[in-house]
């Protein structure tokens, strides 16, 4: 027989309510009560029926996840990292992908989330970065959190985790200066990513704090996409004084870009140095493997979730932001010049 939450409170001495209490993680029970309950769930492997107690009450337990991301692997890993969290506390999650150009895109999540019964929802980008959606859910009382690219909170609208992509950036751009490389070309994400702005500065700032000229003509235009690393580095060695180095916006666009190389049958990294972004699994499963920046996604969502269903719960914390820095990962794809 299925086990109930009767048979947790009858086994742990305590009543029904006060293991609800538990469950949902709130914080007027005592310790020792806790631990108690909490040993019941576990000799009975007691499961709460989620969906079933967001209907019999007022409360929600469910989250959403909205998304616009051509990249396979940021996206698995944040639905990995938003996952694990929502399994230790209990929460559901509704994962909805859809088209942030669209529109209709604000109806289109407001409808999602009165019909899921949503109560917060993780914003990553663009949708983190789109006004007309953090207003929306703001009108409409949804808790949320935003993953932006950035190094400063730009309001206290809701909870925050920053990725400072500015000084990723500079790390990356110059340890290919220190290899002696001084013409670096750069392939750039979507323009509706703000991480694609801020890895161009860091980029950018990089070569003039060294006393390089930024080449504007060795700044390609393109998405977060295989396609684009291909079609960027076919352009860049076109050139007649091609660069001997390659700053790709992430790892995706850099795979692109070796496999265009090797068409061309430019060696890499004696000839060529290609650096990418985010340490997914296209950086590892290249031949040389690509030197890239270390991107935490699925800690970085994890926290983001925790963040979120604080504020869900009314538990507020002092800390209502995270920062987080990519590190340079440094591989077989670059080399001195």
């Amino acid at each position: 027989m299925k086990v109930t939450i009767n048979d947790v409170a009858e086994l742990s001495g305590v009543s029904m309510k006060t293991v609800s209490r538990v469950i949902n993680n709130e914080a007027s029970v005592r310790q020792a009560t806790r631990d108690k309950v909490m040993a019941a769930v576990k000799e009975l492997n007691y499961q709460p029926n989620l969906a079933a107690r967001s209907l019999a009450g007022t409360k929600s337990y469910t989250i959403a996840y909205i998304y616009d991301n051509p990249n396979a692997y940021y996206v698995i890993d944040m639905q990995n990292g938003i996952l694990s969290e929502c399994k230790k506390q209990n929460f559901e999650l509704v994962i909805h992908p859809c088209n942030s150009k669209a529109d209709d895109i604000i109806e289109e999540i407001t409808s999602m989330i009165k019909h899921s019964r949503v109560a917060g929802v993780v914003l990553t980008p663009p949708f983190s970065e789109m006004p007309s959606v953090t207003e929306r859910l703001t009108d409409i009382g949804v808790k949320f959190v935003r993953i932006i690219s950035g190094h400063k909170v730009p309001d206290e609208i809701s909870p925050c985790i920053m990725v400072n992509d500015f000084d990723a950036a500079v790390e990356i751009t110059q340890h290919l200066i220190d290899l002696g490389h001084k013409d670096i070309g750069f392939i750039s994400g979507g323009k509706e990513h703000k991480s694609t702005f801020e890895r161009i500065e860091g980029y950018k700032s990089t070569l003039v704090k060294n006393n390089i000229t930024v080449q504007e003509d060795l700044i390609i235009d393109g998405e977060y996409s295989f396609e684009s690393g291909v079609s960027g580095a076919d352009k860049l060695l076109q050139r007649q004084n091609r660069p001997t180095a390659i700053f790709s916006c992430n790892d995706e666009i850099a795979a692109g870009a070796l496999f265009a190389s090797r068409l061309q049958h430019v060696a890499i990294p004696k000839e060529l140095s290609i650096v990418g972004f985010e340490n997914s699994p296209f950086s590892r499963q290249t031949w040389p493997k690509i030197t890239t920046a270390d991107q935490p996604n699925q800690t970085i969502a994890q926290n983001a979730t925790a963040l979120l269903i604080n504020e869900i719960r009314g538990q507020k914390t002092d800390e209502i932001c995270e920062q987080f820095t990519p590190k340079l990962l440094v591989r077989d794809s670059t080399a001195k010049h």
